[in-house]
């Protein structure tokens, strides 16, 4: 209650900048986990295991919601970026951590640019390459004009709409079996390891888990007073991208049940094809387009916000030109690589999964963090259920990792 009224009293202008800056981060982090690598493993998991992987599904929601609550807490109370915290906690970790989420960040960012060049490709017949460089020319755009938060948000909020609408009517034209994805959701015939890490490392794993509590903390949110915004942003943006993973499922179910086989090569294309014909195939397209664009922005956002940790403390007077400048050449690099390389699927389900090993690290980096006073400050509890929680789903990730390495290598 203290913490309510420490709150209520604060200026309106900083109370509605706080709650744009939870909703912003809400979408900015559901959004960048809805991206091409997000369609490719929902549709191959469900080809494989059906109404089973809502099991996976499930036990992933509520990893989400203790992950997201406890590292965007810890990151908004200690007012400080994960790698700063990092480093404080042992020297050296945080530049550890820096790394392994912009190297994650940077094959994500290859497949997202890819992906939404491929949706153009669809919609228009442009060649996926050339879409590559149409889509990465619009996302720098957004990152590096005056007012980029304000646009990241706005843009990534109408890609949420464009996609729950397509998705909405995908299953509005199929027969989705209802009852069986409840009950297998709840009581499953079979569980995979596999999907579960990978869905996990693909939704809160590397540069996911701190998109918006970064998102937060460029809005102005610091210390215990703001942890209202905290728990609005992550149940939101968790919220958000739980439903469309399970309208995504829902459909896929619906077109196997029926008698389809999805296509390996393109497994979420052949959910739109089968419901909608050539019609649901441009729809695909779309959301396709959609979902790279997304994911393109979140993740350049987040990995920089790592990237640009030690030029900050060296340039400030520069900070914003050569923050640009890493936009920049993070967006072109990725799409050089996709342009000269080609199309890289399968290494979208792969890093989801290696994205599921640096979840636990830093997860168990932040928990060690909150019981640290002189980064937390001295007045802060971290709340008992969440510790508990956290240290389970690190215990938990950590063995699933490795079930899923020796399945995967």
């Amino acid at each position: 209650m203290k913490k309510e009224r420490q709150n209520a009293g604060l200026p309106k202008s900083r109370r509605n900048k706080l709650h744009a800056a939870a909703i912003g981060g809400a979408f900015l982090m559901a959004m960048s986990a809805v991206g091409p690598g997000f369609l490719t493993q929902t549709a191959t998991f469900t080809s494989q295991m059906g109404a089973n992987f809502g099991f996976a599904i499930l036990v992933c929601i509520l990893v989400d919601i203790i992950v997201q609550l406890n590292i965007w807490r810890i990151i908004v109370v200690a007012g400080k970026r994960a790698q700063v915290i990092a480093n404080e906690v042992f020297p050296g970790l945080g530049y550890l951590l820096s790394a392994l989420v912009a190297i994650g960040g940077l094959f994500f960012n290859i497949g997202n640019i890819g992906g939404a060049g491929l949706g153009l490709n669809v919609l228009f017949g442009i060649s996926p390459q050339n879409g590559a460089i149409i889509v990465a020319a619009f996302a720098i755009i957004v990152l590096i004009i005056k007012n980029a938060l304000t646009a990241v948000d706005r843009t990534v909020q109408v890609l949420a709409v464009i996609k729950i609408a397509i998705l909405l009517y995908i299953l509005w034209v199929m027969k989705v079996p209802y009852a069986t994805a409840v009950q297998h959701s709840f009581v499953p015939t079979k569980v995979d390891f596999y999907s579960i890490v990978t869905i996990v490392g693909g939704t809160v794993g590397g540069y996911i888990s701190f998109a918006g509590g970064h998102r937060l903390l460029e809005g102005g949110a610091r210390g215990q007073q703001d942890i209202k915004y905290v728990n609005e942003g992550a149940l939101t943006g968790i919220g958000l991208a739980s439903v469309i993973r399970i309208m995504l499922f829902l459909a896929g179910l619906a077109v196997i049940v029926a008698g389809y086989k999805l296509d390996p090569a393109n497994p979420a294309a052949s959910i739109f094809k089968v419901a909608a014909g050539d019609f649901g195939y441009k729809f695909f397209g779309l959301l396709l387009l959609a979902s790279g664009l997304s994911s393109i922005l979140g993740s350049t956002f987040t990995s920089v916000s790592f990237l640009d940790y030690a030029i900050s403390a060296k340039e400030d007077t520069h900070f914003e030109k050569y923050r640009r400048m890493l936009i920049m050449a993070f967006i072109v690099f990725s799409t050089a690589i996709f342009y000269f390389i080609g199309q890289p699927a399968k290494v979208l389900v792969v890093v989801g999964t290696l994205n599921g090993f640096i979840l636990p690290i830093a997860l168990a980096m932040l928990l060690l963090a909150a019981r640290r006073k002189d980064i937390i400050g001295a007045t802060y509890r971290h709340p008992r259920w969440l510790s508990i929680t956290g240290w389970l789903v690190v215990l938990f990730m950590a063995f699933a990792s490795v079930e899923a390495a020796i399945k995967l290598f």
